[in-house]
């Protein structure tokens, strides 16, 4: 597995090492060892999955301190752009995001460490995402920034009218009212 860099410290794309044949590919998906070797001690706790179809849009989303969840994400059928957004006050990239395609085809995952507001659309028919987080859930620390904040200026790669939101996600704060807890 390759580490790539982004534009934001802390955030990187993991680029697995695929072997393809004429039965098909193998990769590893994930080796504790070997991420921990790449990104730091991250302790995975929980997996989660989704299934999406086109225009669905979930996020922004973080969880606040002391529950706030660094994320080891990827796209297993379809594609999606996922989005990251920088929500720690003291760095030099805070308010920035960075958006990155993840497939199936290129099997690509993206680490998004504690402190940042994370959200994907679906760009393909359907999707299913799957990511590991290194702390539970927690209702009450649950929060997020406006997908569509227009001080952001996010470009989900899709048309408007085709985003499918849920009525929570419409009532998020704005980057401008939102207090950093990072």
């Amino acid at each position: 597995m390759n580490l790539i860099k982004t534009t934001i410290d802390d955030l990187v794309l993991l680029k697995p090492t695929i072997f393809k044949d004429h039965r098909g590919y193998f990769m590893e998906s994930f080796n504790k060892k070997n991420i921990n070797n790449l990104i730091g001690d991250v302790n995975f706790v929980q997996e989660n999955e989704s299934e999406s179809s086109r225009g669905v849009l979930r996020g922004l989303h973080f969880q606040k301190p002391p529950y706030a969840q660094a994320k080891l994400v990827r796209c297993l059928k379809g594609n999606v752009l996922d989005v990251a957004l920088d929500l720690r006050k003291d760095s030099k990239t805070y308010g920035c995001f960075e958006t990155t395609l993840l497939s199936e085809e290129n099997k690509n995952q993206l680490f998004i460490p504690k402190g940042f507001a994370h959200g994907f659309v679906v760009l393909s028919e359907t999707a299913i995402f799957s990511y590991k987080v290194d702390t539970h859930y927690n209702s009450d620390s649950e929060s997020g920034i406006l997908w569509n904040d227009p001080d952001l200026k996010i470009d989900w790669k899709i048309n408007k009218n085709e985003i499918i939101i849920s009525e929570k996600d419409k009532k998020l704060s704005t980057f401008n009212n939102f207090v950093s807890p990072f």
